[in-house]
């Protein structure tokens, strides 16, 4: 039976209507899925300082290291948690990239191509490249390669245990900015391909060839050139990443707005049923959230239990409401009579600021004697009312013109506890005789829900928190199709706070169409990201067109898909070539066409080859494949089991076998490769560190979708050792750093924890030092991180330790010079400090990650 309804707080009851029959949602069919790729939709994370290890084209060679020494930097912002707190200085600052060095390669040489459509067997001798001197390296900071170059053999290129993909990140900014062209690309009338940096021209004629299907193109003219160099004026002939502005007529009103945003509403979804506890700390949050939105932003209020209570801003001092049942989802004539009323529902945070403060102070805590599990939360039906009031008419006019909003709007959902009333919803037990098939009904709806807020652009982010479960694989479908992501959180504290201001800022672009266009010899295999696969009329088509398109949930900078692909047969040109175009209506009205074109060089030689593997980005790829299949802890079991086949068929294909053993040498051009996998095999995200499923199923999803960055920070994470003077040293993550006079931060990339040796906490002036120190450079690494994760500090010896030795190598039982191969620093130490060390240690049955290796019948690779 369902509980009395609540009375919104502060809010007087003015329903006036009664509960009826659900209207039915406008949904068109879901698209289809990949048949040739695997798409899977999933969702969101953020860079965070690592550097992606650039190659030199001129030998093929992995250059730079990491930076030794991280200066310390002022204090960190202190979150304080009263009912009603000033404003938190949380940092919620958008995200800005590293900026990637473009390194120039030799003349262009060009492919052999077997047909030209409209050309003669000797135009490959006519046509000049556009630019063949001072090009860029095979990279862009949007686009990441597994490896710099292609091997030719199909049947080693296509080793699955390796394989090659690349990461793209269609909404990342550059340091320096992409070139911005104020007109329409020239495209390929064949393939749809646009002409780039790569394409030879003709320059008496304009005319320029497609690298992807040799077709030969006219361009109005607009090439013509007395030379070379007068093609370089072009910028898509020029730079490999390049933005179109569109101006075609579409949209005759269009006009840009440059100098600031059309801001689109964030609708706050608060669960209204929580213990005095929590609604202390989300009050704190949520008035730390209203002092840190920008005044242009509008902004409503809704509140949900067993009613909803959408708040009315029409009066500037006084908190109201309107209330509606939450146990069906609201008719026509409710929301119409809602949209179409007198009362104020999205609000500029300039004219409400004083109101949404008299909102949060007026929350009460829930009263009745029910469990936080069981009480009436209407969650399905507050989101459905709140994309109903961003889709209605703007409040928001100015001289009766109605200002479209900029990129994708956004509702936040607050929880505390599962959707257990209404539609959408889930009986409070598990042991309810019906939970199952009410689970896949739940699942279903609020699917629906999604694809229907995505439809008008807005994003659904769920922040969930407190230790009420709240029904996981319920919400997951909801923030999955809209494009937004799903959080979880201890309590409504700092974390809670800075992920409510954070996700708010976030410059989510809207209609996004990523398009993935390779040389013949190419295939792509699978695709992993946030997105589906576009149906045929969502996107301009042509001729011959192979391209993969993939319609994009929303455009953030956090993103990023993972894409597989393999050799078609052997490859008998010197080099292939991509193309990603990724078309989006941007925050400030405008429609782009971004267009990045990447040119890789082939070689016959493995060795070359695995010299050019970037480690990193390929452990990404694999891990990303890998997750997709761990849709449970027992199949998470199961691809434990798969990344051990897989390091023993690598070192069997690419490696050397030791003579007069069975055993193989791991290739030694990608040493850091099977460490970084290890991490992630015994790692929160397919081990058994994390102790609930849920938790696991966050954090995959989150995974899935999060850009090179933060993926790369969630498989290995990073360890900093605090040094005198208050600098930090980079050192692997290895339990061997846990010595006792020490302190240590370790980015787990969801998590930062700080560990102080039982030596150092013992004596309170340094302790103090380097636990500030330690505290302000977590807060520097992850100031730019969505979601924000949680940072723990914790002594040597405690409880809450185990989060931290879980999450390190374990080293210690290794031989002395394994571990100064692997842990230079080592050798800094005296012998007592060593011995120290060696006594610290609690023994337990984990291998260390040469015993792991070694167990797989290969040798562990020389470090780097």
């Amino acid at each position: 039976m369902a509980t009395p309804p609540q009375a919104s707080p502060g809010a007087p009851n003015t329903d006036k209507k009664s509960p009826m029959t659900p209207a039915p949602p406008t949904i068109s069919p879901g698209a289809p899925r990949f048949t040739p790729p695997n798409l899977q939709q999933d969702q969101i994370a953020s860079p965070s300082i690592k550097n992606p290890i650039m190659l030199s084209p001129e030998n093929g060679v992995k250059t730079g290291s990491p930076v030794p020494h991280l200066s310390t930097p002022p204090g960190p912002p202190v979150f304080t948690s009263p009912v009603r707190p000033a404003a938190v200085p949380f940092r919620t600052s958008p995200v800005t990239p590293q900026p990637v060095a473009f390194s120039s390669g030799s003349s262009l040489p060009t492919s052999s191509p077997p047909h030209f459509p409209n050309g003669s067997a000797e135009l490959q001798q006519q046509l000049p490249g556009a630019t063949e001197e001072s090009m860029p390296a095979g990279e862009s900071p949007c686009v990441l390669f597994s490896a710099h170059k292609l091997l030719k053999h199909k049947k080693l290129a296509n080793v699955p245990s390796l394989g090659f993909g690349v990461l793209v990140s269609p909404g990342r900014e550059t340091s320096t900015g992409p070139q911005v062209i104020h007109r329409d690309p020239h495209r390929c009338h064949n393939c749809g391909a646009y002409s780039n940096l790569y394409s030879n021209i003709l320059i008496g004629s304009g005319q320029w060839q497609c690298v992807i299907c040799r077709n030969l193109n006219g361009s109005e003219g607009e090439y013509i050139a007395s030379s070379k160099e007068e093609l370089r004026n072009f910028p898509e002939l020029s730079s490999p990443l390049v933005d179109f502005i569109q101006t075609g007529n579409k949209r005759p009103s269009f006009v840009p707005v440059t100098d600031s945003r059309t801001s689109a509403p964030v609708v706050l979804v608060i669960d209204e049923c929580l213990d005095e506890a929590h609604l202390q700390h989300l009050q704190s949050s949520l008035h730390a959230f209203v002092d840190s939105v920008p005044p242009t932003t509008r902004i409503g209020i809704i509140l949900y239990g067993s009613t909803v209570s959408v708040y009315d801003f029409t009066e500037e001092s006084i908190a109201s409401a309107d209330v509606i049942p939450g146990g069906t989802s609201p008719t026509q004539e409710t929301l119409k009579g809602l949209i179409y009323g007198t009362g104020i529902y999205l609000s500029p945070m300039h004219a409400s600021k004083e109101v949404a403060h008299l909102i949060f102070s007026s929350l009460r805590p829930y009263k009745l004697n029910v469990p936080e599990v069981s009480r009436d939360r209407c969650l399905g039906t507050a989101v459905e009312v709140a994309v109903a009031i961003i889709q209605g008419p703007s409040v928001d006019m100015s001289r009766g013109v109605v200002k479209r909003p900029g990129g994708n709007s956004r509702i936040i959902v607050c929880a505390g506890g599962p959707n257990t009333y209404g539609p959408g919803s889930v009986p409070h037990s598990y042991t309810h005789p019906n939970y199952p098939h009410r689970e896949k009904t739940a699942i279903k709806w609020m699917e629906r829900l999604g694809r229907e807020a995505h439809q008008h652009n807005i994003v659904v982010d769920i922040l969930c928190a407190g230790t009420c479960p709240v029904r996981v694989p319920v919400l997951q479908p909801l923030a999955n199709a809209s494009g937004g992501v799903l959080v979880l959180h201890d309590d409504f504290g700092e974390a809670f706070g800075v992920n409510l201001q954070r996700a708010s800022a976030r410059a989510a672009s809207s209609h996004g169409l990523l398009e993935i266009r390779c040389s013949d010899d190419i295939l792509v295999t699978q695709v992993v990201g946030p997105g589906e696969e576009a149906n045929i009329d969502t996107h301009e088509t042509f001729k011959n067109d192979m391209a993969v398109s993939i319609q994009m949930l929303s455009v953030e900078e956090t993103q990023c898909f993972s894409i597989s692909m393999q050799n078609k047969h052997y490859i008998k040109s010197d080099y292939v070539f991509f193309q990603f175009a990724i078309q989006y209506s941007n925050v400030y009205q405008a429609d782009i066409a971004r267009v990045i074109t990447i040119r890789l060089p082939t070689v016959d030689s493995v060795s070359a080859y695995l010299q050019s593997v970037q480690d990193e980005v390929a452990a990404v790829i694999i891990a990303k494949r890998t997750l997709l299949q761990a849709k449970s802890y027992s199949d998470a079991i199961d691809m434990q089991t798969t990344i051990d086949e897989r390091i023993k068929d690598i070192a069997s294909k690419f490696g050397s076998q030791v003579p007069k053993s069975k055993l193989y040498r791991f290739p030694k051009e990608i040493s850091l490769l099977p460490e970084l996998l290890f991490h992630l095999r015994r790692g929160p995200l397919l081990g058994s560190i994390v102790g609930h499923e849920d938790e696991r199923s966050v954090l995959r999803n989150l995974f899935l979708n999060a850009s090179f960055d933060l993926s790369l920070r969630m498989i290995a994470p990073r360890c900093l050792m605090h040094r005198e003077g208050g600098t930090f040293e980079e050192l692997p993550a290895y339990d061997l750093a846990m010595q006792s006079d020490t302190a240590v931060v370790l980015d787990h990339g969801t998590d930062v924890f700080i560990w102080l040796g039982a030596e150092l906490a013992a004596d309170e002036g340094r302790s103090a030092a380097a636990l500030a120190a330690c505290r302000t450079l977590a807060e520097e690494l992850t100031e730019l991180r969505f979601p924000a994760p949680r940072i723990l500090a914790f002594k040597e010896g405690s409880s809450q330790a185990r989060y931290f030795v879980s999450r390190l190598i374990p080293a210690n039982k290794d031989p002395p010079y394994e571990q100064e191969a692997r842990f230079p620093q080592l050798r800094t130490l005296t012998i007592e400090q060593r011995t120290k060390l060696k006594s610290s240690f609690i023994h337990f049955d984990d291998p260390s990650f040469c015993e792991w290796i070694r167990g797989l019948k290969a040798v562990p690779p020389e470090p780097i």
